[in-house]
């Protein structure tokens, strides 16, 4: 199997899974779900004590997952959500939608990422008309580069309230040069999901259904339509927080999950590399994708509105899930901002011990 990274040897994988299943122990509070069954073993550090303090005084923090080489380490619910209870992943989606794109390609639905958007819409397009329109291709779309005006912020409303969401985006103005500035916008992904729905033969939800959930183990529920049947594409999803730990494993697998080739390492190379930058933060962006440092170590994730994210960092073979109320509200930006120091300043610290630690005592015998 190839990874992100290099993985661990056996003899380590051994000792850090005898390590998980020798420390488990849970520490209860009034605000996080105390179960005894769900794992919680990183070394008991200050470290340790220290996230799990700053996680409980998240008032909207739902949920907290840590997972290290493939084996949840930590697994804790706050404020009444459970394992089982769905969160809205809100522009996680948006990742989850370029991984279905990845697939397509593979399979021969689509041809490739250069492929105009005129080939699969020429109901939109009159002859010789809205040629600056035929210049945006699928990577376009992956990138946030494709130059129409954007159907997010303050434009969101008008476009979900249209009557045709396919036909409101694409007579979008072009705004800048297809492939140059990158401009959010959800209408991207929803083209997209549309286009999936064209080659496939089948709309995007069964198509994520039977590349994607089935073959990772999970089960993906129906989620919002447009007008015209068109699955919402790069908002909306519903998963468990388990579920967002699978689709970061297999991102750090390069696209592998139990020696099946879910989706091509060439295609999970290719979304992580940097297409973008958002003129706000700065901030790197692949193929539905974000990037930046973490402590030191190159992270890519998923982020979705209120403060749903996947972390996947490789150096450290770790992903990290959280959910976390997606109401609008004041202190949203404050827990946005707690959420990257949480895994900035206490996790990987934590796990960079963890692993230290566990190194420490393989190579003296203990």
């Amino acid at each position: 199997m190839r990874h992100l990274e290099r993985p661990v040897s056996r003899r380590a994988r051994r000792f850090f899974v005898g390590a998980i299943i020798a420390s488990v122990s849970l520490v209860a509070t009034g605000k996080r779900a105390v179960d005894e069954n769900l794992p919680s073993s990183l070394p008991d550090s200050e470290l340790r004590d220290e996230f799990l303090f700053r996680a409980d005084e998240l008032p909207r923090l739902r949920s907290l997952l840590v997972s290290v080489d493939g084996q949840l380490v930590e697994e804790h619910y706050y404020h009444g959500a459970t394992a089982s209870r769905l969160a809205n992943v809100k522009s996680v989606s948006k990742s989850i939608i370029s991984l279905l794109v990845g697939i397509a390609i593979d399979r021969g639905h689509i041809a490739g990422v250069d492929q105009s958007v005129g080939d699969y819409f020429p109901e939109y397009f009159r002859p010789g008309a809205n040629l600056e329109h035929t210049e945006i291709t699928v990577e376009n779309l992956l990138s946030m580069q494709a130059g129409l005006e954007t159907t997010s912020n303050r434009n969101y409303g008008r476009w979900v309230q249209s009557a045709n969401w396919t036909h409101h985006i694409l007579t979008r103005p072009i705004v800048a040069r297809p492939g140059g500035r990158r401009i959010y916008s959800t209408g991207n992904t929803h083209l997209l999901s549309a286009i999936l729905g064209k080659v496939s033969g089948v709309n995007t939800l069964e198509f994520a259904r039977r590349r994607l959930a089935a073959p990772l183990g999970f089960t993906l529920p129906a989620w919002y339509q447009d007008p015209q049947g068109i699955y919402f594409g790069g908002n909306e999803m519903q998963m468990t927080p388990r579920s967002m730990v699978a689709i970061g494993q297999l991102v750090l697998s390069c696209g592998m999950h139990n020696g099946i080739q879910i989706v091509s390492e060439d295609w999970v190379h290719r979304s992580l590399e940097p297409r973008s930058r958002s003129e706000r933060s700065g901030r790197e962006y692949g193929y539905g994708w974000w990037m930046r440092r973490f402590s030191g170590y190159q992270t890519y994730y998923a982020w979705g509105y209120g403060g749903q994210f996947i972390f996947v960092v490789p150096k450290l073979r770790l992903v990290v899930v959280t959910t976390s109320s997606p109401n609008p509200g004041d202190s949203r930006r404050a827990h946005l901002t707690s959420l990257y120091s949480l895994v900035e300043d206490q996790i990987i610290p934590a796990v960079n011990q963890r692993n230290q630690d566990s190194a420490r005592r393989l190579v003296s015998g203990e």
